[in-house]
């Protein structure tokens, strides 16, 4: 895994990383329904949710967003160069767009979009996130996440 300097990403600010597509599978999405507890018939329910505009089930969007750090690690997005922890410290926004259906393959884009530091040793990362559906015009949701870097 490549490295680099604190300073060294801020030089990337704006430039996107992709990761592989993943499958997003019925199991997958029975699993965070017992996670959760959110056991919604359009998430777990073939059969009922083949009668909605959905056609299937569909995948929550907390999983969608729940990828994030899976997908972020298989884009290969640099190690920071003696960074001690990095910490999630919320989300700027958040929209579901397009309903991830079972089966269907996802991979995330993730573009850096301000690095400033708070205080010494401190850095405020906010990243755009967005979950790419293969085949779709539409992404499944695009989200700006903050994570604290402490180098």
């Amino acid at each position: 895994m490549e490295t680099v300097t604190i300073d060294e990403l801020a030089q990337r600010v704006g430039t996107p990383s992709v990761s592989d597509w993943i499958t997003v599978t019925q199991e997958m999405i029975d699993k965070f329904a017992d996670a959760t507890g959110d056991h919604q018939f359009i998430h777990v329910n073939p059969d009922a949710a083949a009668m909605t505009p959905f056609g299937g089930t569909i995948a929550h969007g907390f999983l969608s967003l729940s990828l994030m750090p899976m997908l972020a690690q298989m884009a290969n997005e640099p190690a920071v160069e003696g960074l001690k922890m990095g910490v999630n410290y919320g989300g700027n926004k958040v929209r579901f767009l397009t309903p991830v259906r079972s089966g269907k393959r996802v991979r995330g884009r993730f573009t850096n979009i301000k690095l400033t530091e708070r205080k010494p040793g401190v850095w405020e990362r906010v990243t755009e996130y967005v979950l790419e559906i293969e085949g779709e015009e539409k992404p499944a949701l695009i989200a700006e996440w903050i994570a604290l870097l402490y180098v």
